[in-house]
């Protein structure tokens, strides 16, 4: 099968960061779906694994995670698909990933595709409404519903991957006043258009921003990127006893400063439960299919921004540089072989 992977973790500069491959066909194990994949997105996670996880001598590791494709053949004990199934889904950070022709993946953590989606619009969506659901309905504990809050959510890198689905999910299935961060015009005018009832920038202070549109403090932040160069801020704008969650990899952080407040600290990872196989792993697969029947009705859209082309190691390189440069906002897909 064709594949696009790595040997040695490289800048995305070198031309041997990453290769056009040929690779052995994958055999699914007892709970696998073998998956033709149709269409994946590239995520900050993609460059942090090239960067930091470098291959044994002689071996290739595939990267990707996000993927929409056909069932082609399923494990002994799969019960939940069946060959010729359309799917969606994020994967896991401990096998290879999803930038193949064939893709194994634990049925578990796969979800049907939504299907007024096409392939490339449905791979936008896996990875970041997992993080952003699991943050904002299992982390911060937010209630479902549209009854009447006082409460409200600061989301720090609204633009981003997880952030556009992160305002969505907020403002269209909660109560909450959501605010979200974008520090250039485009970026500000694509987080108004997926629901947030303000905008601040993110390149100035957050309290002062937020003082600015007559807010005072929320009682919730989802930080989705630079968190150390946010924190002090991010204690600032808190109200007491609010709640904080965080995705991404900070530098040392002083976690003493969130207990004047009763600040709550939560972390959110999406792999965690593939990773670990934990008892309820299978609510991904509910979640996945839950946010597919919520694109269907129209709730929720995809967050494509970038269409990059078929997949291969040219485009992919590409892709990571955008990813790289921070200033990429949606997702980014690529589509066929």
């Amino acid at each position: 099968m064709k594949a696009v992977g790595y040997r040695q973790s490289l800048p995305i500069t070198h031309e041997q960061s990453l290769l056009d491959l040929q690779l052995p066909d994958p055999k699914p194990g007892p709970r696998d779906l073998l998956v033709q994949v149709r269409a994946v997105s590239v995520n900050p996670v993609d460059a942090k694994v090239r960067m930091r996880s470098a291959p044994a001598d002689g071996e290739a590791k595939v990267l990707g995670w996000d993927a929409s494709g056909v069932v082609l053949e399923t494990g002994a004990e799969v019960t939940l698909f069946r060959p010729g199934d359309e799917v969606w889904y994020a994967g896991s950070i401990t096998r290879q990933g999803s930038n193949a022709e064939l893709h194994l993946v634990d049925e578990r953590i796969v979800g049907s595709k939504p299907r007024s989606l096409d392939f490339a619009q449905a791979a936008a969506l896996p990875l970041t409404s997992i993080t952003a659901w699991e943050l904002l309905f299992e982390r911060l504990q937010v209630p479902s519903g549209k009854a009447h809050s006082n409460d409200s959510l600061l989301i720090v890198g609204a633009a981003g991957g997880v952030g556009s689905i992160l305002t969505q999910l907020a403002s269209r299935l909660t109560g909450l006043h959501v605010i979200g961060t974008a520090s250039r015009p485009e970026t500000a005018e694509w987080v108004r258009t997926l629901g947030a009832h303000a905008v601040i920038d993110h390149s100035h202070p957050l309290s002062e921003e937020l003082h600015r549109i007559g807010i005072d403090g929320v009682s919730h932040v989802a930080s989705l990127t630079k968190t150390d160069l946010h924190f002090a801020e991010i204690v600032k704008a808190l109200t007491p006893q609010g709640r904080f969650a965080l995705i991404d990899d900070p530098g040392p952080i002083d976690v003493a400063q969130l207990k004047q407040k009763s600040l709550s600290l939560h972390w959110e990872l999406m792999f965690t439960r593939s990773m670990f196989e934990t008892a309820d792993m299978i609510a991904q697969h509910r979640l996945l299919c839950e946010v597919a029947a919520l694109v269907d009705a129209g709730i929720l859209r995809t967050t494509v921004a970038e269409h990059l082309g078929p997949i291969d190691a040219h485009n992919l390189k590409r892709a990571h540089k955008l990813i790289e440069s921070g200033r990429s906002r949606g997702k980014i897909v690529l589509e066929g072989f």
